[in-house]
């Protein structure tokens, strides 16, 4: 096969080839945008799944826990955070096993389960819009920890949490997995620490805390609507699976000697993260009342009062706020790169392909920091549930519908092809299977959530949300008989996409357009040169030079 390029190639619409080399070698850090190849994965799947985990080091789940318990009671908190759980649980088990194993990222699995090339940026926005509302709410707590031990005020403190990341941030997976690996036993020691004491201590506050009955309830009693809302705000985080996806696609590949260790790690790292993420917002239940009588309602959702709370029931007053302080900072810096890391993966992706134009990843990093610096100084923090509950409808109709992409059209009706692709050119543009599910159920159970549907139907709506996109994903799918999933079926290429063990295959290609050298899932034949061109490439190809045309079986 002839690699070498004629010397009038071009790429970008016109602008000399060199512009797509410059934003390959952009890409190759942390591959943006593309396929993770073998040759980078060099990580054992042990340090992946620490790393994963690092990053859901937030306190979030301590305010979210505190809010729903509080309004709710405790009984009614619990069960909200289980069901929400369990439904994370299950709906990110085939995702996570996707990224790891095809070691691709949530975008690019979104493209070919239901959604097409261009379908899939409508829920790459929604997760970047994930990642600037969360790292807000982090930010929020870590600015609340400076005004507390530092006496800056929050304004300050929301610029000091947003800016301190941005070093943090630029290096990709190898900075990241020294972050995460190195501050983890701290967190986990300070975090645990104090819950400890205070039930060995003082059994009481375990009484306390069953039997506490939240301020909606009408007299501590059990409430299905109750349950359904503390579960909506829950529900929330599902869109996590896609910052634990963007660790997972750097697994080494799955052969019959790391078998245990990958699928441990996999299903830790993966859905598992809502294993310790539920804990934590029992815990935050717990401190809430705890500090309840001294605190206030209002400051008892604040994870830097809960903790000031515990620590000063076990150590000497003068060590409270500085240990306080520490723990939220570690927090919020473990977290806050990963949320300023997987926004700007998913601002890029989608600017890329709908402008054919690969700006850098950096300036999306600022661009999603902006928009997190702008919710923090609206003081998002004191509306949190709110937002939360609106987005939580939103993410569960898009990570249920590709779940359920993956779980039953791929491997229980066949509708869905089994091996994902997300190279332009190999999809449709716009597959109905995931756009008319997902604008379905997402329309419908926001109507519920702001009462359109009438006020007993409101706290359902994440259940209509799930169960609408369950019910439309293979349904359409049958109705259109699948054919809107692939473009073409073959990609030019007369080499296998993957090894003897089922992994994506290590055979090396060079692009003709970048002049870089690639591995095989990341490559398509190109239309009008005898070589190969890379899926960065063919993203941006304004004028279509390099991309194939639709073919059928065979073509």
């Amino acid at each position: 096969m002839r690699t070498e390029p004629p010397p009038t190639t071009t790429t970008d619409g016109g602008r000399p080839a060199e512009r797509a080399r410059a934003a390959a070698d952009e890409t190759l850090e942390d591959y943006t945008l593309r396929f993770a190849p073998r040759s980078y994965r060099r990580w054992t799947p042990m340090v992946v799944a620490t790393t994963a985990l690092g990053g859901i080091a937030y306190m979030a789940d301590f305010s979210i826990g505190a809010g729903i318990g509080l309004t709710h009671g405790t009984g009614n908190a619990l069960a909200a955070i289980l069901l929400a759980a369990v439904v994370i649980f299950v709906t990110g088990f085939p995702l996570a096993y996707y990224g790891a194993r095809y070691n691709i990222d949530l975008d690019l699995i979104t493209r070919g389960s239901g959604f097409g090339y261009y379908g899939s940026v409508l829920t790459s926005v929604i997760f970047a819009s994930f990642t600037f509302i969360f790292f807000a709410l982090e930010g929020s707590i870590m600015a609340q920890g400076l005004k507390l031990g530092l006496g800056l005020p929050l304004w300050l403190g929301y610029l000091v949490s947003t800016l301190m990341v941005i070093p943090l941030v630029v290096y990709g997976m190898k900075a990241l997995s020294k972050l995460q690996v190195w501050t983890t036993p701290v967190w986990l020691l300070l975090m645990v620490g104090p819950l400890v004491y205070l039930v060995a201590s003082d059994p009481g506050t375990v009484d306390r805390f069953l039997s506490y009955g939240g301020s909606d309830d009408g007299g501590g009693g059990m409430s299905t609507g109750q349950v359904l809302l503390g579960a909506g705000v829950c529900l929330s985080l599902i869109a996590q699976i896609g910052e634990q996806i963007d660790y997972l696609r750097f697994m080494p590949p799955k052969t019959a000697a790391n078998r245990r260790a990958w699928w441990t790690a996999v299903v830790m790292a993966g859905p598992g993260w809502v294993v310790l993420g539920a804990l934590k917002q029992a815990i935050g239940v717990f401190l809430a009342v705890y500090v309840l009588a001294a605190a206030g309602p209002t400051a008892a959702t604040e994870p830097i009062r809960q903790f000031t709370g515990a620590f000063d029931a076990m150590m000497p007053s003068w060590l409270v706020v500085p240990l306080a302080v520490a723990l939220v900072v570690i927090s919020q810096i473990k977290i806050n790169v990963t949320n300023a890391y997987s926004g700007s993966l998913a601002w890029t992706n989608s600017f890329t392909r709908v402008t054919r134009h690969y700006p850098g990843r950096m300036v999306f990093v600022l661009v999603n920091l902006a928009f997190a610096l702008i919710l923090m100084e609206a003081d998002m923090f004191s509306f949190l549930n709110s937002i939360l509950g609106f987005y939580s409808n939103c993410a569960i109709a898009w990570i249920v519908t590709v779940a359920t992409d993956i779980m039953v059209n791929k491997y229980l009706l066949k509708l869905s092809p089994q091996a994902p692709e997300f190279r332009r050119g190999m999809l449709h543009p716009v597959n109905p299977v995931g756009l008319v599910s997902f604008v379905a159920a997402s329309g419908l159970s926001i109507a519920m959530y702001f009462h359109a549907l009438g006020d007993t139907l409101q706290p359902y709506s994440p259940v209509a949300a799930a169960l609408i996109a369950f019910v439309l994903t293979p349904l359409t799918a049958a109705l259109t008989g699948g054919r809107y999933y692939l473009r073409r079926t073959t990609d030019g290429i007369d080499a296998p996409h993957l090894d003897a063990d089922g992994n994506p295959s290590a055979a090396t290609y060079e692009c003709h357009v970048c002049r870089q050298e690639f591995e095989r899932p990341d490559l398509a034949a190109c239309l009008t040169h005898d070589a190969v061109v890379c899926s960065l490439c063919l993203s941006t190809d304004k004028v279509g030079d390099h991309v194939l045309p639709a073919a059928s079986v065979g073509g």
